[in-house]
């Protein structure tokens, strides 16, 4: 399932971007999340919940890491809430644990029930429980491209994470199509998603560098 690839920005000075360029398009990205207005955000969220449902069978029997909907980005809530009711054996929710800025990002199992606290960036995530290991992150987008590099808050929690795990995880981004760009500028650190899913549909990260 896919649809065209138009690009939201035209990214043209992203070759070998800076610093200071990524910042400046994280904000202007950011910016435009923010804004959208809450039917939409909440009709294109459904519309990825239900692409998420159809288009990867196989995660509700799986360990999922996914977001809490921070600044505007999807709310994928919905779908692990109806996945955890199914009760099928090897499935869990599970919400990043920031330990420190400079490690890796803990699991933590979630429910709607869980205990939430919220960390140093005040987002909410689980207060105890055991650290676990996910097979699949659901990994939310400030910008994106076709060849499957995502741009998110700079803080290289996701691209650590990532190159830690072994196995590596399926790590599916997730957002709206506001933040496709033609590139990102990918940097040697930054990790490739296996596919992006926004509201247009399912798009495979199937390109090379």
């Amino acid at each position: 399932m896919a649809a065209p690839l138009t690009p939201g920005i035209v990214a043209e000075n992203l070759v070998s971007p800076g610093v200071a360029d990524r910042r400046t398009l994280r904000k202007t990205l950011l910016e435009r999340r923010r804004a959208l207005p809450a039917d939409e955000w909440i009709r294109h969220s459904s519309r990825i919940c239900a692409l998420l449902q159809s288009g990867f069978p196989q995660l509700p029997g799986m360990r999922v890491g996914f977001c809490w909907p921070f600044n505007n980005e999807p709310d994928l809530r919905p779908l692990l809430t109806s996945w955890a009711n199914e009760g099928r054996e090897g499935f869990a929710a599970l919400l990043p644990v920031v330990i420190d800025e400079s490690q890796t990002l803990a699991f933590r199992a979630w429910l709607p029930d869980t205990l939430l606290m919220p960390d140093r960036y005040g987002i909410p995530a689980p207060a105890a429980g055991d650290f676990l290991i996910p097979q699949v992150l659901l990994m939310p987008v400030n910008g994106f491209d076709a060849a499957g590099y995502r741009l998110g808050y700079g803080g290289g929690y996701f691209d650590r994470t990532l190159a830690s795990l072994c196995p590596r995880p399926l790590a599916v981004g997730v957002g709206f199509e506001l933040s496709r760009l033609e590139s990102i500028g990918p940097e040697p650190h930054d990790q490739r998603l296996d596919a992006v899913v926004t509201e247009a549909g399912i798009f495979p990260c199937s390109l090379r560098p």
